[in-house]
């Protein structure tokens, strides 16, 4: 990631580094994703309340008080009147998600399967329906604008870097491998008196935070946000990249998150219509739309364990010396 992001940054002009810097924060949340689902196996459809509740709290404690006076006038507690450093907002949104995520944890964490994916589901029903019905707070369906624009490329790609680390040190930690546990033998795992449910709410807890975090730095590098971007596109998106690399290794997460962030651009491209070899296509809208449809679908019928399969990068390249070493 970070040569990537270095190249990036020496030789793509303004607008790819954009584009980069958007497919970083889209790759933290892939990331948070994995931290709960790949461990807990647990299919989770909520994380994008998390970033919409982190990015929407920088839009409502960083935004300038003159900008809040025209946007959220009448905002609940003073709020309009509050303006905070963009560092401590950070902390203070992080911190109110915390809580959200430990509440709401405790009721995850009593759930498995397909009930579990249903009150997930449920759950950002709920955080995005507060997003578009409490327009004092945060400006119903209209753009929350305004927001400090203090965060680019340079400044995702460490974050990133950050949570890749945080989330592959908790997947090799004890309680990581424990989850995991639960994961593969549940009854195993309760004769060996390991508490799942801790387990799945430290996951979720983190899972949640590290979501958040994506949602803090789009604020922070767009400078405008709307409910309508941490809803079901964001979710699907995420889910497929997640799906593509593999949900068992932090290192699927990155590898299904770059190669399905070239691959939707390359698609963007054709659906305005292009001319290929002095033959004009026409235009195709939504074809990205059935391009994540199609990635969830083949990988879960052809490779389920995704691209990378169980074994993180350093464990494919451990194996593949050995049996160079073992054929020599």
């Amino acid at each position: 990631m970070l040569l990537i992001g270095l190249a990036v940054m020496m030789l793509a002009p303004n607008y790819h580094q954009n584009l980069a810097a958007t497919a970083a924060i889209n790759l933290i949340i892939v990331v948070g994703l994995q931290v709960f689902m790949g461990n807990s196996g647990v299919a989770h459809l909520g994380h994008s309340a998390f970033v919409g509740l982190g990015a929407y709290g920088m839009a409502i404690l960083a935004t300038p008080v003159m900008m809040k006076r025209l946007s959220i006038p009448n905002a609940p507690l003073g709020l309009a009147q509050v303006q905070l450093h963009p560092l401590l907002a950070v902390a203070v949104s992080l911190a109110i998600v915390a809580i959200v995520a430990m509440a709401s944890g405790r009721v995850i964490a009593r759930l498995s399967g397909i009930a579990a994916t249903i009150v997930s589901l449920a759950f950002l029903i709920v955080v995005h329906s507060m997003f578009l019905h409490w327009p004092a707070l945060f400006k119903g369906n209209q753009g929350f604008f305004g927001i400090p624009q203090v965060v680019g490329l340079p400044g995702v790609l460490a974050c990133t870097v950050a949570v890749i680390v945080v989330a592959r040190l908790f997947r090799e930690s004890p309680n990581g491998l424990q989850l995991r546990a639960t994961a593969q033998n549940a009854q195993a795992a309760d004769a060996l008196a390991i508490d799942a449910r801790a387990l799945r709410r430290q996951a979720w807890l983190l899972s949640a935070l590290i979501c958040a975090l994506a949602g803090v730095l789009y604020a922070l590098l767009a400078g405008t946000i709307s409910p309508r971007i941490f809803y079901f596109q964001q979710v699907f998106m995420t889910l497929a990249m997640l799906i593509l690399g593999g949900m068992g290794t932090v290192t699927g997460a990155v590898a299904g998150t770059l190669i399905l962030s070239i691959g939707l651009e390359m698609i963007r491209s054709l659906e305005s219509g292009v001319t290929v070899a002095g033959i004009e296509l026409p235009a195709m809208l939504g074809l990205s739309g059935v391009a994540l449809g199609a990635v969830i679908v083949l990988c879960m019928s052809l490779r389920p364990q995704g691209i990378c399969g169980p074994y993180e990068l350093d464990e494919m390249l451990t194996r593949a010396l050995r049996r160079v070493r073992g054929g020599r």
